[in-house]
């Protein structure tokens, strides 16, 4: 494939679903934290279940995360991205039908497995697509994107949740 320059219409498009994918599985590492007391009280959830919903998500994305990468490299990038992208979309809706901890805990173990096979798919993307004049400019932008994405969970959490009390 013939490298892509950073400022055509293509090269945003990599890095905007570069961004969208491993800002998915960075915004879900944050966002739940806000919303485990409600989780709490809605599944009846003790304490130790509630770190499990956290605790559970974030172990298994850091340590699948270099098998993803692999998978990557064996099978496709794209492939595996697109894999995790819809493992994570399912997950995500596994987790919102969850009615108990038990439930709610295996969907964000499965969740996190799917995070760990679309992020590094992510930046490998970038890495295999964007020509290396601009490659530092777009991993910058990967980067930095990505961090505000789990920086914004925390209120964005917070505000799905307060629109829901409004609501109910």
């Amino acid at each position: 494939m013939t490298a892509v320059e950073l400022s055509s219409k293509t090269g945003r498009g990599i890095v905007a679903a570069a961004v969208l994918g491993s800002g998915m599985a960075m915004l879900d590492g944050t966002i739940v934290n806000v919303a485990l007391v409600r989780i709490g009280e809605d599944l009846n959830a003790s304490l130790a279940d509630l770190q499990w919903v956290s605790n559970g998500y974030l172990l298994s994305l850091a340590s699948l995360i270099l098998l993803g990468g692999s998978l990557g490299d064996r099978y496709g990038r794209r492939k595996i991205f697109v894999i995790g992208v819809i493992g994570f979309a399912v997950t995500s809706a596994f987790c919102g039908f969850a009615q108990n901890p038990s439930q709610l805990i295996l969907a964000r173990v499965l969740q996190g497995a799917a995070g760990a096979l679309l992020t590094p798919g992510s930046l490998s993307m970038i890495e295999a697509t964007i020509r290396h004049e601009d490659r530092a400019r777009a991993i910058g932008s990967w980067s930095g994107l990505g961090g505000i994405a789990g920086a914004v969970g925390p209120f964005l959490g917070g505000w799905l949740f307060e629109r829901r009390d409004i609501s109910a």
